[in-house]
């Protein structure tokens, strides 16, 4: 009689997902140890990565950057499948531009000598955290006490994070993927990777008949995931285009005039703001080109202001990015040209996305690494724990709000889709190939 092999489900597609797939696949092929099934509920792969093309150039929907070179594993993969270099453009292909020009409401242009030693200070500690820059050039970023930027972090954050808000009930959604599990509802396994993002597992516990786990999981797998945050970010992509009859030659002039524009705006409250900039507009930073003279505009939207984008139609997108150019740009030599543009608009909508519910997790006011580390522990953690008839790891958690120091990040999502292949690896004794 054939043993009958552990059977793995992994529900989720995304760079966790598949990561674990992977390891537990090359590891054991060779001696066929499990069933190995991964579920997506969407209809592509990638999860919260998802490259498209728009205007005919390479964009990215989702995660854009590797944050850090040294010791990244995606970093790594890159340069092994020659990913950092392409034949077509693709998206700040010119990395971080030199001629990015400051401008306040209204079209006053704001004094470099402002300007200048906050940018260095940004690029600086960017630099830094990316292993670009020593520890001692990065002491010399200037006459900024520890105060003054820990101030100015935190007002970054509290800006750029929002409180998570409930969800549509997941049963009343339309999986792609179920056109193939009509006929077998139910898919019987030993272990379960769940990689589902943060918010949709905050969907589940805010909804007691949501159904998703049975029986719930334990309050405190239940408590870490109400005190962590999950905010929302989103990508407007504009594309430029002359109207029919505007010589080529124009068009591609007024495109080439574009700046890459930082801009600055009044308070809410304060009488001098531009009533025609709509609120949605008042807290993206910048408007650029996604590489030097591309057609193609990128602005970023984070909180409240990226799911009020998701509800927008076009036209008032449209509308509302043209009056903000126009005060911004009034005597510039895009501005006189711009009668012959109009836009065409693609935006990511990852708050709404019932696969998804927002962007990425962070540790909110409340909460801590030890939240994260709770985000990590399979049900039941093991047998020394479960003295009854339950099996052991048969619930483990990946995905980049399981990782205490990489949360947020894609290689985050990495480690942990590697993590807890290895637990699974680990507990059937694969000696020589789980730490690996």
């Amino acid at each position: 009689m054939a043993v009958k092999k552990p059977r793995i489900v992994i529900i989720g597609a995304g760079m966790a997902g598949l990561t674990a797939a992977n390891k537990l696949y090359t590891a054991t092929a060779s001696k066929d140890l499990f069933e190995l099934c991964v579920v997506e509920g969407g209809s592509r792969i990638g999860g919260r990565i998802n490259t498209s093309e728009f205007g005919g150039d390479r964009i990215e929907m989702g995660a854009t950057w590797i944050h850090g070179i040294v010791g990244s594993p995606i970093h790594k993969i890159a340069q092994e499948i020659h990913s950092l270099h392409s034949h077509q453009p693709w998206e700040c292909m010119d990395g971080n531009t030199d001629d990015a020009i400051t401008i306040a409401e209204g079209g006053f242009h704001l004094n470099p000598s402002i300007v200048d030693p906050i940018t260095k200070l940004f690029n600086n500690l960017m630099d830094y955290c990316q292993g670009k820059l020593t520890r001692a050039t990065a002491k010399g970023c200037g006459n900024w006490s520890r105060k003054l930027l820990e101030e100015g972090i935190f007002a970054m954050h509290e800006n750029n994070q929002r409180t998570y808000t409930s969800a549509d009930d997941l049963f009343t959604l339309d999986y792609g993927a179920e056109s193939e599990y009509r006929m077998f509802p139910v898919m019987s396994a030993d272990h379960v990777i769940v990689t589902v993002s943060l918010g949709v597992l905050k969907a589940a516990i805010g909804d007691d008949d949501s159904g998703m786990f049975c029986p719930p999981l334990p309050p405190s797998k239940t408590e870490a995931i109400s005190r962590l945050g999950f905010g929302v970010v989103n990508k407007l992509f504009m594309q430029l285009s002359p109207t029919h009859g505007v010589d080529k030659n124009e068009h591609e002039q007024s495109n080439k005039g574009f700046p890459f524009l930082q801009m600055v705006f009044h308070s809410p409250q304060s009488e001098m703001k531009h009533k025609k900039i709509p609120w949605w507009m008042r807290k993206t930073a910048t408007l650029f080109p996604i590489y030097n003279n591309s057609s193609v505009l990128l602005s970023w939207f984070v909180g409240e202001e990226a799911l009020a984008l998701e509800s927008l139609k076009d036209e008032e997108i449209i509308n509302g990015v043209s009056s903000t150019v126009s005060c911004f740009l009034q005597h510039s030599q895009w501005q006189k040209g711009s009668s012959s543009h109009k836009f065409k608009v693609l935006k990511s909508k990852w708050g709404t996305d019932p696969l998804f519910l927002g962007s990425y997790s962070y540790v909110a006011v409340g909460s801590s690494g030890d939240d994260l580390d709770t985000m990590a522990e399979p049900l039941p953690k093991d047998s020394s724990c479960q003295p009854s008839a339950s099996s052991p790891l048969q619930i483990l958690f990946a995905g980049e709000a399981t990782h205490r120091t990489h949360y947020s990040t894609t290689h985050g999502a990495y480690f942990s889709g590697l993590r807890e292949a290895n637990r699974l690896l680990q507990h059937y004794h694969c000696v020589g190939i789980y730490n690996n």
